[in-house]
């Protein structure tokens, strides 16, 4: 078939590469000049599969009250005079539920740990570079009751077959020694060693580029406007760029727009639940220093993750529900420097770092929108994976690839319904 992929963010070029193998002719849209330019193109870098805990839980609501007034809250909320959002709100507090809580922990480490398998096949069978770690991830908590809850819940991962070991202070500086001069402050860690990390920007890139090899083709600086309906189907795209506007045919189109789905999908009458969360992060140049840490890892207190991408460390964490706005808060930007150096003092050049923000997908589940839209029969959605949408991108796009050719995904995941 031929297939219009809308989005050239980590998961629509996945969705490119496994419909390309699976033999469909797929074109990419995105209106950036490149492949993971937004959302994909500074995030935590983390693959972990093991902090699966969704957003959605028994104690958020409580969190997000405490959380409402501070600028550098790890989950702020700014109420803001939209339907859209408010709705949104209404439909995380009924996600927290412990029954419906424990249910999304289930449907998040299915497709993660597919989705990490898919990425570790397409790694040994492609050769393609990012700045792969393979160390695992360590997970730190400085809070004696944050850490008796994640053991709790790291019990209920292991019966879903994640493997996490919690780690004593000593052992966590065993681990990673660039935490010795803050053993003191750890009341214990827990160690992820199936987890890895990695630039998704560079995999991305070099992913669009295999695509083009394997003929997929990509029209970038090309605005997604409108979807043509006619019936029970999409007749087309309306696009826009330099040469003008066109209305673009295909035998199947696949929405891949992250945050900017929903605003493509309102106008022909399918709404989900989608809305942007808007992360932080900044890179650190850590060449000529010594102290940075040389794995991946998180730190709970302040829901940030490090990564090690080759002479620079990620750091990124933070949630903003504040719309589309993707400006810059200089409050919460500052927090993340002065973590950084607090756990790792003189380990980067802390005086220039480079900042980036963008807007994540997020659903009231924190659980992805993958599948086959119930309105119309040849529309297909890949999108809402909040922060874990480089986690879950080579699943998701294998899945959808499966789902378009009329068969079943590999992975136990609840696909039905969850399009619209």
């Amino acid at each position: 078939m031929r297939i219009a992929v809308l989005g050239a963010g980590v998961v629509g070029v996945t969705s490119a590469w496994y419909l390309a193998k699976a033999g469909h002719e797929a074109t990419v849209f995105d209106r950036q000049d490149g492949a993971g330019m937004e959302t994909s193109f500074a995030n935590g870098g983390q693959i972990s599969v093991s902090q699966s805990e969704p957003w959605a839980s028994p104690g958020a609501p409580l969190k997000v009250l405490k959380w409402l007034f501070r600028d550098d809250a790890p989950l702020l909320f700014r109420p803001k005079l939209s339907w859209h959002q408010w709705a949104w709100g209404l439909r995380f507090l009924r996600e927290c539920t412990p029954a419906r809580y424990r249910r999304n922990i289930r449907q998040i480490v299915n497709l993660g740990t597919y989705s990490r398998a898919a990425l570790q096949a397409l790694r040994r069978d492609t050769g393609i570079e990012y700045d792969c770690m393979t160390g695992g991830i360590l997970q730190i908590y400085t809070s004696e009751k944050d850490f008796h809850h994640a053991l709790a819940l790291t019990e209920v991962q292991r019966s879903y077959g994640i493997e996490r070991h919690a780690k004593t202070a000593r052992e966590a500086v065993a681990i990673e020694p660039a935490l010795a001069h803050f053993e003191s402050k750890l009341v214990g860690a827990l160690y992820a060693p199936q987890d890895e990390s990695g630039d998704a920007h560079a995999f991305t890139q070099n992913l669009a580029a295999l695509c083009a090899k394997a003929g997929v083709t990509f029209r970038y600086k090309t605005r997604i406007d409108a979807l043509a309906v006619e019936g029970n189907r999409i007749a087309g795209v309306r696009v826009s760029d330099a040469q003008g506007e066109q209305i673009i045919a295909a035998d199947a189109y696949v929405v891949a727009l992250g945050s900017y789905s929903p605003l493509l999908l309102w106008p022909a009458g399918v709404s989900i639940p989608v809305y942007p969360a808007k992360g932080y992060s900044i890179t650190l140049e850590t060449q000529g220093y010594r102290g940075a840490p040389g794995m991946s890892l998180t730190d709970e207190a302040y829901k940030l993750v490090f990564s090690r991408l080759g002479n620079r460390l990620r750091v990124a964490g933070t949630a903003e529900l504040c719309g589309y706005d993707t400006g810059l808060n200089t409050v919460r930007c500052a927090a993340l420097v002065r973590r950084t150096r607090e756990l790792f003092p003189g380990a980067a050049d802390y005086e220039h770092p480079e900042y980036w923000t963008g807007l994540r997908p997020a659903t009231p589940s924190n659980c992805p929108i993958i599948g086959r839209n119930a309105r119309f029969a040849n529309l297909y959605l890949n999108t809402g994976h909040g922060t874990l949408g480089w986690t879950e991108s080579c699943g998701s796009g294998r899945a959808l690839a499966d789902i378009v050719g009329g068969r079943k995904p590999e992975v136990e995941y609840d696909f039905s319904g969850m399009a619209g």
